[in-house]
This record gives structure tokens, C-alpha cells and sequence, in this order.
């Protein structure tokens, strides 16, 4: 029986539409470019800095702002290197890497043609290769047995470079919070259920990177670690926050049809795991993991009490219960969501027997809000008068002066990038001191006081988000 998943197409057949006009309109550049660059790595420019900035905020908004029991936390990047034992981080965070004796490049097994769908059992045996007869694609060399690669960086503290002085680079955000709950919990007073929410780098060294920002050795993500009752609070938890981050994606414009649930097979989860559900998305490569939700149980606070003598039990006045709480947490990467979110904003239409390329983003992630353009740019009278407009949007949003095309051109450039709204003050702006705010979705025109522009365009903004 066909999957009817399987006929859902993405926005973008090819990957490279996306990727060249990142580059060309200064979303994602490659980083290091002049020296060649650097694979997995990628730089954020003017645009794409406030795309990625507009969905943080948007995520911290839903999670932290919005609630009454989510507190927030910023917590380093080097840690304890023991922290990453007790988490099993070093015995345990690994994946199947396997060598072309030909040409001797490596490859992630489960990312091979005719391995995808294999089992987490099945990668780890060691004849799965020559039993399905798995080559090099591109040069037929015969492949090494699969073996487990750890994928955190290591690096060095201090002035010696000896084993004492071994640090990581942290490969997640969550250990953080876990050796933070009692410090949160008792400065915050919050009561379980509680959560703690969390954007910051990570480092993972990925054997095969790759799909542009999809996969990416240094990335940013949004966590969040919701602490609750033993088994019957967390099953509750996790029912209730599924629904609730999938709905988070619909909310800022991607359409529902290109979103759906994966539960991990029990051989497939994570050392920590009791349950984990993956919110996929249909890219251009198919469909993958986007968030993913994860009953934690009680391993990690459990495992690092353990590790340190430290007590981490919560104690509930109302029952006069001691318990280490378990842990539903949601995991999601700023880097693969603002991608997702350019990803299923990009529209090709024709109009007037041109092609209109458009990112119908939501104007809370859309980069500009809106950009003031002047009809004729050499008279300075008009050119003064959309500067005075520009400094009044920008009190409140990210605003753009452009006078480098004709206003055809202007107005495709904006709607290339996403901006919801262009303002046009043209000859007869100065004699009825009025402007022409075009919409980007409808491309219908309406003529405004110049005076009323900026509450327009916050009151626009306000309905937008709901």
C-alpha cells in the first residue's frame, strides 16, 4: 500500500534553487569562501542573520515569554569534561562510519544508497555490508565493515595538551540544563511541572555533513527540558507538547501537508529514551527530522546525581514526595527550522509574462518588514522624504531604504527576500502627503497617509501574529 506521504512534493525540486539564492541575496554564505571554504560550515549574512535571529525569537516567544512555567538559561559551551561520561556522551554519542578501500573517503552507513532504512540493530552488525553488497556509488570500491565514530570535538584547556587537559566542545545544549535544575529550580521557586529553555551552539563532528544547513558541524539549537512526576506526568507531557510544537511550525507559515510524526523503533532510541517522536519535514532530499520530542525518563538527572554525590530529588510540599523528576524534552535546531521556514515560503509564479520568485514568509520571520522606495530617486525632496519614513519604522522594525533599480525591479528584489510590505513615495507624496503600500502576497496597492504608514504597518504586524 502506498504511503500517501510519499506523494507530498516539497517546495523545491532542487536543493541548489534554494542554495543559489541564499547566496545571491546574502542569506548563507559558505564560510571561508576566499580560502576555498570549509565543508559543513556556513556564515549567516544580512539577511539571513535576521531570518535566523526572527525564528529565535519567535521560539522563545512560544516558550519562555508566553508561559508562566518555563524559565530560560544560558549556559556555557565547555563544561566539566566528566559531565559528558556520566551523560554517556563519550561511550555512547557515535555513529556507524564505514571506508571506500578505493578511494578511502568515509560515509555515515545509514546514509548510503540502499541503507537508509535500516534498522538501528542492523547497522551495528558487522556483516551488514558485504551481505547486502554495498559499494561506493560513484566508484565501486569495496567498503570496510561499519564502525562507531564518536562525533564530539575534543579540544584543550590550559597550556598543557595532555589527556588532564581534555575538554568537548558540547555536542547539545541539554546537559547544561540538567546540571543547572537545582540552581534554576531553587533561584526561579518553580514548582514541577517546570521547564527550562535554551538556545546556543553545539559542535558535532558529522562523518558525512551535508544538504546545505540541514546537516552542519556547528549549529544552534532551541531546547527546552520539561521536568514532571514520574511516568504518568511525562506520558501527559508528551502527549501535550507533540501536538504543541508541530502546531508551532503551522502557526509561522509552513503548510501541513509537508509536516508529519515518526515514532523511533524501539532498537532506533537513544540510550536515554523511553519514547521519541520525530516531526519530519518533505525537503528537497526527502523527508527529515525537524524536532524531535523525547520522554527522557529520569537517566539524566539520575545519572549525574550518581556521578556526584549531589542530591537532585525535587520535594513536593503538597504530597510530602521526594522523586527525581523525569523529562520531556523538545528539541529543535534554529539552523534547520529558519531553512524550513525559507524552504516553505520559496513560490515561483508568472505575472504579466515575467517570472515573480516570492518567499511568502511570515512577517514575523520575514528579515525586512517593509522597505520605503522612492519613485524617482534623483529628485531630493522625495529621497528626503522616505529617509524621514525610514527612521520612523525603524523605532519599532527592521526597515530598508533601496533606490538601485527601477521600481519594477525594487519591487521584485523585495519580494525575491521576503518583505511583506514596500512603501513607494513618488511627485504627488509631496503635495498630498500620502505613499503606496503595496503588499507582497496580493501585489494590491493602497494609498496611505505617510503620517499613519508606521502604526499601519505595527497594526498589520500585531494581526499577523495573532
Amino acid at each position: 500500500m502506498t504511503d500517501p506521504a510519499d506523494a507530498v512534493r516539497p517546495t523545491v525540486a532542487a536543493l541548489e534553487t534554494i542554495v543559489s539564492l541564499a547566496k545571491r541575496r546574502g542569506f548563507v554564505f559558505p564560510s571561508s569562501e576566499i580560502y576555498g571554504g570549509i565543508n559543513a560550515v556556513w556564515d549567516y549574512g544580512p539577511l539571513g542573520v535576521e531570518l535566523k535571529n526572527n525564528v529565535k525569537r519567535a521560539w522563545w516567544r512560544a516558550m519562555v515569554q508566553e508561559r508562566d512555567d518555563i524559565v530560560g538559561l544560558d549556559a556555557g559551551i565547555l563544561m566539566a569534561p566528566q559531565v559528558w561520561v556520566t551523560s554517556g556522551h563519550v561511550g555512547s554519542f557515535a555513529d556507524p562510519l564505514v571506508e571506500c578501500l578505493a578511494c578511502h573517503q568515509r560515509f555515515r552507513l545509514d546514509e548510503l544508497p540502499g541503507a537508509e532504512n535500516l534498522t538501528q540493530t542492523e547497522l551495528a552488525d558487522p556483516t551488514i555490508v558485504e551481505r547486502l553488497g554495498l559499494r561506493h556509488a560513484e566508484d565501486g570500491g569495496v567498503l570496510t565493515p561499519p564502525r562507531r565514530f564518536n562525533l564530539m570535538f575534543k579540544t584543550f584547556m590550559g597550556p598543557l595538551e595532555d589527556e588532564a587537559a581534555v575538554v568537548y566542545l558540547r555536542p547539545e545544549t541539554a546537559q547544561g540544563i540538567y546540571v543547572n535544575f537545582r540552581n534554576v529550580r531553587e533561584t526561579s521557586r518553580k514548582k514541577v511541572p517546570f521547564g527550562i529553555a535554551q538556545v546556543g551552539k553545539a559542535f558535532r563532528n558529522e562523518i558525512s555533513p551535508g544538504n546545505f544547513v540541514f546537516r552542519m558541524r556547528e549549529f544552534e539549537q532551541m531546547e527546552m527540558q520539561y521536568f514532571v512526576r514520574p511516568v504518568e506526568g511525562a506520558r501527559l507531557a508528551f502527549e501535550e507538547w507533540l501536538p504543541r510544537r508541530r502546531a508551532w511550525y503551522e502557526q509561522y507559515g509552513v503548510a501541513a501537508e509537508r509536516l508529519r510524526f515518526r515514532e523511533h523503533a524501539p532498537d532506533e532510541l537513544a540510550h536515554y529514551a523511553k519514547k521519541a517522536v520525530d516531526i519530519e519535514y518533505r525537503f528537497p532530499f526527502g523527508w527529515k527530522e525537524l524536532e524531535g520530542v523525547h520522554n527522557r525518563g529520569d537517566f539524566d538527572l539520575s545519572r549525574h546525581a550518581a556521578a556526584t554525590g549531589e542530591n537532585l530529588e525535587y520535594f513536593d510540599p503538597a504530597t510530602e514526595e521526594h522523586f527525581i523528576p523525569w523529562v520531556v524534552e523538545t528539541s529543535a535546531g534554529a539552523d534547520r527550522a529558519a531553512f524550513t521556514f525559507l524552504l516553505d515560503a520559496y513560490r515561483e509564479e508568472e505575472v504579466r509574462g515575467e517570472r515573480r520568485v516570492v518567499l511568502a514568509f511570515h512577517p514575523e520571520l520575514a528579515p525586512y518588514k517593509v522597505a520605503v522606495l522612492p519613485l524617482l530617486k534623483k529628485r531630493p525632496e522625495i529621497v528626503e522624504l522616505c529617509h524621514r519614513l525610514v527612521d520612523d519604522l525603524r523605532r519599532d522594525t527592521m526597515a530598508v531604504y533601496d533606490d538601485t533599480a527601477s521600481i519594477g525591479k525594487l519591487y521584485r528584489r523585495q519580494d525575491e527576500i521576503g518583505t511583506p510590505w514596500c512603501v513607494t513615495i513618488d511627485v504627488d507624496s509631496l503635495e498630498d502627503g500620502a505613499a503606496t503600500v503595496r503588499d507582497r502576497d496580493t501585489m494590491t496597492q493602497e494609498r496611505l497617509p505617510i503620517e499613519g504608514i508606521r502604526r499601519a504597518i505595527l497594526d498589520r504586524l500585531a494581526a499577523a501574529r495573532g
